[in-house]
């Protein structure tokens, strides 16, 4: 018997965002992709989750390389915590990939720590047993991949993100021909993108963008903001053409977005006239309707730009009435109740704020159904496994694999930690590993945990009620316990109930004395608040108890 290939997906299933996966064939293991996810709605404080890549770390010296499929952050987010728990691991990537992997690695002072290496689309490259092939998919980026990797148990292909762009910005279409090449060679199992599995027909070219972009630097009379993602290269792009055409000079708000602009002049996938782009202090001091802005910050996160300048205190950029904001982004699930917030907010500024559906300024960079049947068909796997989506999404795709004539039990739905064996041939799903999110807390990495976030939420919901009792080492207690509050109720209303509650944690303490430890005095205490509390109240803050 052969000895078997097994895949782990690490993040990316069952959630959109924090993409990675790995192989593994006989001690040797591949990562594609280091991806991190923007925090929930209630995972409060958090900035970012990375995938939990814990059984990695336990296997660290079998990692040879790191494929990166292209320089979204839902790929490349987590590469600088993934290179510090891998030191000297090779990275793969194609250039303007591995340019916005650099300006990553760069920030958090780890590129002269990183190996990496250029891979051109349709290149080709050996790790160990892993012989991977890179090929062309059109996406919402340029230099997006998807790969080919042969290994002694068979042939599997990776779609990456992809969308069958037949009119791309940059005019590099998705390769076909490599496409139904490798359907010919026999495909043992096909990794393909599920995040627009829901939708029917085929996701719009990123052309479409461009006339709609034009209508409305053509009819704005003030000055225009264009919201994107700092890695949307190829969005960049067709506003610098707009801004052209209309005779704007054009400023970029944003260190993210700044340093992956520079970089991708560079490298030449950024074309911008001479003495179109200006500094962020001088475009704000021009005439409005002479100039454009490109900004952060689309997913509602409150530290991006469009966050403070929705709120007010963006250091420079002051939202005026007659300005024309443009959303150029898709919400990630999730996100939404965020940027309604901020959409809300531009508007209360006097702002003009157009998005999606109201203007078509942003379309997908994911297939929908059509395109998903039509690389399934030229790939013509043996077993099919959707990936990067929510489990909705994962389902999906699985009955349109189905509706192709892909048997079911050649079909596997997975979610993160669950294992896919393959070995002579055929599949086998193996026992979820454990594993959760690893949340990014300000410097701290994982060392928030759910119990934290559970403590935030009863916090940000109920308030706190802190009891200060003060002890006499002869006499016992020292009469009455102070009462603090926060965020429970409004200091000058609670005189009332404060003084019931201090009453309350006096009766029940009458009996302590000089020998009464701490730790009871304490106990009895957060019993009685929280009992206290409940009956005049029916609420239950978080209550502690500070013995002094």
């Amino acid at each position: 018997m052969s000895k078997p290939l097994t895949w782990i997906p690490v993040g990316g299933l069952g959630e959109v965002g924090k993409n990675m996966m790995s192989f593994e064939y006989d001690g040797h293991i591949l990562l594609i992709d280091a991806g991190i996810m923007f925090p929930e709605s209630d995972m409060l404080g958090v900035n970012a989750v990375l995938p939990d890549y814990n059984y990695l770390l336990n296997r660290r010296h079998c990692v040879r390389a790191i494929v990166l499929t292209h320089g979204h952050e839902d790929h490349i987010g987590a590469l600088a915590h993934v290179v510090q728990d891998f030191p000297g691991v090779p990275i793969y990537a194609t250039p303007l990939t591995r340019g916005l992997a650099e300006v990553k690695l760069r920030e958090a002072r780890l590129l002269d720590k990183s190996t990496l290496h250029t891979i051109n689309p349709g290149g080709e490259f050996t790790v160990g047993p892993f012989h991977v092939e890179t090929f062309r998919m059109c996406h919402s980026i340029p230099d997006n991949i998807g790969l080919a990797i042969t290994t002694p148990a068979g042939l599997v292909v990776h779609s990456g993100d992809f969308k069958f762009d037949h009119t791309p910005v940059d005019g590099k279409p998705s390769d076909f021909a490599r496409l139904a090449e490798l359907g010919g060679r026999g495909v043992l199992a096909l990794f393909a993108d599920s995040t627009n599995a829901e939708r029917p027909g085929s996701t719009p070219s990123e052309r479409e963008i461009e006339p709609e972009l034009e209508h409305i630097f053509r009819d704005a009379e003030g000055r225009i903001i264009v919201a994107t993602f700092a890695s949307l290269i190829s969005r960049v792009q067709q506003v610098v053409n707009v801004c052209e055409l209309y005779g704007r000079k054009l400023a970029i708000a944003g260190t993210s977005m700044n340093d992956n602009v520079k970089m991708a002049q560079k490298l030449g996938y950024l074309q911008i006239p001479p003495g179109m782009l200006v500094r962020l202090e001088d475009a704000v001091r021009m005439p409005p309707d002479q100039v454009a802005i490109m900004a952060t910050g689309t997913q509602g996160e409150p530290s991006a730009v469009l966050g403070r300048m929705a709120v007010g205190k963006h250091a420079l950029i002051k939202v005026e009435p007659g300005d024309t904001i443009v959303m150029s982004a898709h919400p990630i699930p999730g996100n939404e109740e965020y940027i309604h917030r901020i959409i809300n907010r531009l508007f209360q500024k006097g702002a003009n704020v157009l998005y999606d559906p109201l203007a078509k300024v942003h379309v997908s960079g994911h297939a929908s159904q059509e395109e998903q049947k039509l690389l399934i068909s030229l790939i013509r796997p043996r077993y099919f496994i959707p990936i990067h989506g929510e489990l909705r999404m994962l389902k999906a795709h699985a009955r349109l694999a189905m509706s192709l004539g892909i048997s079911p039990d050649h079909i596997f739905v997975v979610e993160n930690g669950t294992p896919i064996q393959f070995r002579d041939g055929k599949a086998e799903q193996l026992p979820r590993l454990p594993g959760g999110y690893v949340f990014v807390d300000g410097s701290g990495v994982g060392d928030v945990g759910k119990e934290v976030l559970r403590e935030r939420d009863m916090l940000a919901r109920d308030g706190l009620v802190i009891a200060v009792v003060r002890r006499d080492a002869i006499s016992g207690l020292r009469h009455p316990p102070e009462i603090i509050t926060r965020g429970f109720t409004h200091a000058k209303e609670a005189d009332k109930l404060v003084q019931k509650l201090s009453a309350a944690v006096a009766d029940a303490l009458q009996d302590v004395t000089g020998a009464t430890s701490d730790e009871h005095i304490k106990e009895r205490t957060i019993a009685t608040l929280t009992s206290t509390i409940y009956k005049e109240t029916r609420r239950r803050p978080m209550v502690l108890a500070v013995v002094s």
